[in-house]
């Protein structure tokens, strides 16, 4: 497959307020903005709602298991971010793919990813509406859906700095939640926690109650399959960063920080839980893992406090949810890979019919999500269930090609350089594969099985239809200079 020409005009930047409108997006978020949508990218409702049953599953050694995931986003990261610091653009991985690995790559995982985010819009959209029709039941559950849908895409409308200043407070909500719960849980674990009657159990629960590993090594495994989805969105900031100040600073310097950024709010956080509780107490998959720590250690009105801080993630999960299937959707149509209209901007740079296109759709998986919960709703959730493993082999084997392109063109651009190349790329591309045949090992309904096969179609039929449109294209090419 030969490699198209550099992507670097694909969409350009632009920071001057007389730049005609259409012409590209502008550069308006800052530093401290992408800082946090970096910090705020690896954590995920998921972490707060999900981890009870991975530790349920796997006890302590649910902490490998998170390990392991991991040190896989922190490899894709590096690589995602070789590349991104050499050439920042909206399209990110997509446009990567696409000059590295063929139209036909770019084209299939950009869409890809569109249609995970609008995915992941309603059910962002209905986690949050559950919340706050518990607080305020006099507005309807599909009200407080529409309302959530509507003020953020009023937010991202207006300017990529209102994006950028919302994610910065909702992050950073997380973020000091976080660090309070694992400064807390640390004290009472020591038994210095004042007015908390926890008793000063250190790390024995760690090994007690059947040990590290109660249900054995391949409980490890198990986990995998199970917090694997809950870091997805750390690539965000490769996207963000084509709308930032200093594109290739705000890169490196993300790529840079992922690792302690995944160690503190994830090893960090669940090691607290496990050392705080038994891994079986029954609390852990009843009320959640975190209400539980917090309920053990004599947090009052924990529940509401952690509602509170998922309701955030939530928000941020949606908000950033809407700006990257936008993003995207965006940098396909520069690229003649969807409508000519998404490709375009207004106003101050904001791709409004890419917003427009993107939540139209999450409104109607929104609905799908009311009135067919169960089937075709879980049949799209299915579908996107295996994307974000798809997302980082393309990014993998993205890398394997844009190296050699990059160290040929334009070597002064390598600022970020992946470890170990091809070694680490290779052994990368292995253990994605791997995971994606132990998912098929798990039959149960909606399980593993069934959102790789799903999902496999799906990229399946994408490809076909980007065949279908380069074939058409060159027909239409022959046809025009042929003599009649």
């Amino acid at each position: 497959m030969t490699t198209r020409p550099p992507v670097s005009a694909a969409d350009p930047v632009t920071t001057t307020e007389s730049t005609p409108a259409g012409s590209g997006l502008q550069a308006g978020l800052k530093n401290r903005h992408l800082s946090m949508i970096a910090i705020g990218g690896v954590i995920g409702a998921g972490l707060f709602v999900g981890s009870g049953s991975g530790i349920a599953a796997a006890g302590p050694g649910i902490l490998i298991s998170y390990a392991l995931v991991g040190v896989l986003v922190v490899l894709v990261m590096r690589m995602l971010g070789e590349m991104a610091a050499a050439n920042p653009t909206s399209g990110s991985f997509s446009a990567y793919a696409d000059r590295a690995l063929g139209r036909w790559a770019g084209f299939t995982i950009g869409w890809l990813y569109w249609f995970f985010w609008v995915v992941v819009l309603a059910v962002e959209a209905t986690a949050g509406a559950k919340i706050l029709a518990g607080w305020i039941p006099a507005v309807p559950q599909w009200g407080w859906a529409l309302i959530v849908m509507v003020v953020l895409t009023a937010t991202n409308l207006a300017s990529v700095s209102s994006y950028g200043e919302f994610e910065f407070w909702f992050a950073g909500i997380k973020v000091v939640a976080i660090a309070a719960f694992i400064v807390l849980g640390a004290l009472a674990i020591f038994g210095l926690l004042p007015g908390s009657d926890h008793p000063a159990t250190g790390f024995s629960n760690l090994t007690g109650h059947g040990g590290f590993l109660p249900h054995g090594p391949g409980a490890i495994l198990t986990g995998v399959l199970m917090v694997v989805f809950s870091f997805m969105g750390s690539e965000i900031v490769t996207l963000a960063a084509g709308e930032s100040e200093d594109p290739q600073a705000a890169v490196a310097k993300s790529t840079n920080s992922v690792i302690w950024r995944i160690a503190v709010f994830y090893l960090g956080s669940i090691l607290i839980v496990v050392s705080l509780l038994r891994w079986d107490d029954p609390a852990i998959l009843k009320e959640g893992s975190y209400v539980a720590a917090l309920s053990s250690i004599g947090i009052p009105h924990a529940a509401q406090i952690m509602n509170a801080i998922v309701l955030t993630s939530v928000l941020s999960c949606l908000n950033s949810g809407l700006y990257t299937a936008s993003r995207m959707a965006f940098s396909l149509g520069r690229r003649g890979d969807a409508p000519a209209a998404l490709g375009r901007t207004r106003g101050r740079g904001v791709p409004q019919s890419a917003i427009l296109a993107s939540v139209v759709f999450g409104f109607v998986a929104v609905a799908f999500n009311y009135l067919w919960p169960d089937t075709v709703f879980q049949f799209l959730l299915n579908s996107s269930g295996a994307i974000a493993l798809f997302v980082w082999l393309v990014i993998c084997f993205s890398q394997l090609r844009m190296r050699k392109i990059i160290e040929r063109e334009s070597p002064e651009k390598l600022i970020v350089k992946m470890w170990l190349y091809p070694y680490l790329t290779w052994a990368t591309i292995a253990l994605i594969t791997f995971v994606l045949g132990y998912m098929l090992t798990d039959t149960a309904a909606g399980g593993g099985r069934d959102q790789v096969v799903l999902s496999t179609l799906l990229a399946v039929g994408v490809v076909a239809v980007s065949l279908a449109r380069a074939r058409l294209g060159r027909s239409r090419t022959h046809s025009a200079v042929t003599p009649s």
